[in-house]
């Protein structure tokens, strides 16, 4: 057990936190380290059922009918070996009117050849809200593939948000595949911001349809591009019924000899629906680049500045 204790310590030390969570009963968490289970602390209204697999672990995670967590869930999915496989099933429920966040870790902070696979259906039920955030830190050198991918289903009157950051470290090949389906009166946020540096490869591929009357959805995608590093960019908002709306929002930054592509698509099925987007691409400001310049700032420095703010 202290050897477990020990390995959720060094885990979130990569991250730059403390492990006061871990230590505060009011808030839950789960911490997985390649395919062990290393903390786990579940409170009232919450049931995580985790099961260490050959190559990862599968979670069920259900918020039981009329719960509100008061604080984030924290999960940490991480590796601390330089190689590997760590596959991670998620099958999770909010029940009705039921509400939570989740603060996602996930750190590979030695990598040299790791593959993070993450495979989740997610139903959010009527009246209920799900919040997530993925933060990624990855190592300076070495390489790493990440696939996360859901399914997601959002009922009446329903809320989920995801966040995807990875603004430390290599990226390596980054491939997100998000699918999510609002009904009546639901509302759909997607944020993905990662940093390419080197030859990272970035596929962002998020897609919300909006099947019922009064769904709203958004889409909004940051990328900063360096090196020889490839980023593209599939937003997808579809709208079939009356008053749903929507808006894909799409910026990329681009230096030296990255490639930067977006595809936003929109499609809209009925007469009182109404979808929009904006794409932009191109290299940093040059007068905010100037302007900080002048300041004292060396080019790359004031590049970098530009960079945090297009991601923050």
């Amino acid at each position: 057990m202290d050897d477990k204790r020990a390995i959720a310590q060094t885990l979130y030390k990569t991250m730059g936190l403390t492990d006061a969570a871990l230590n505060d009963p009011d808030i839950a968490h789960l911490v997985i380290n390649s395919n062990m289970v290393v903390a786990s602390h579940l409170i009232e209204g919450l049931v995580v059922e985790p099961a260490e697999t050959q190559n990862g672990v599968r979670v069920t995670m259900k918020v039981l009918a009329g719960h509100t967590i008061q604080k984030p869930v924290h999960l940490c999915f991480g590796m601390l070996p330089e190689d590997g496989l760590q596959e991670i099933i998620m099958d999770v429920t909010i029940e009705e009117h039921a509400s939570v966040s989740i603060l996602a870790h996930c750190t590979f902070p030695n990598a040299k050849n790791i593959i993070h696979k993450m495979e989740a259906v997610i139903t959010i039920k009527e009246g209920a809200s799900y919040s997530y955030l993925e933060r990624h830190v990855h190592a300076a050198s070495g390489f790493i593939t990440v696939l996360p991918h859901a399914i997601v289903t959002v009922e009446k009157n329903a809320t989920f948000k995801t966040d995807f950051e990875l603004l430390r470290g290599k990226a390596g090949i980054i491939d997100i595949n998000y699918e999510t389906t609002c009904h009546e009166y639901s509302h759909l946020e997607m944020n993905a911001k990662v940093n390419g540096v080197q030859d990272d490869v970035i596929t962002i591929r998020e897609t919300g349809h909006l099947n019922g009357e009064g769904a709203v959805g958004v889409l909004t995608t940051r990328i900063a591009v360096r090196d020889t590093a490839q980023a593209t960019v599939y937003n997808t908002l579809t709208a079939h019924a009356a008053y749903a709306r929507g808006h894909v929002d799409c910026k990329e930054i681009i230096q030296d000899r990255a490639i930067a592509k977006a595809i936003p698509v929109v499609e809209v099925n009925h007469p009182k629906a109404h979808v929009t987007h904006e794409a932009a691409i191109g290299s940093v400001d040059d007068k905010q680049l100037q302007t900080l310049m002048a300041r004292g700032l060396s080019e790359d420095e004031a590049v970098d500045l530009i960079i945090q703010g297009l991601l923050s």
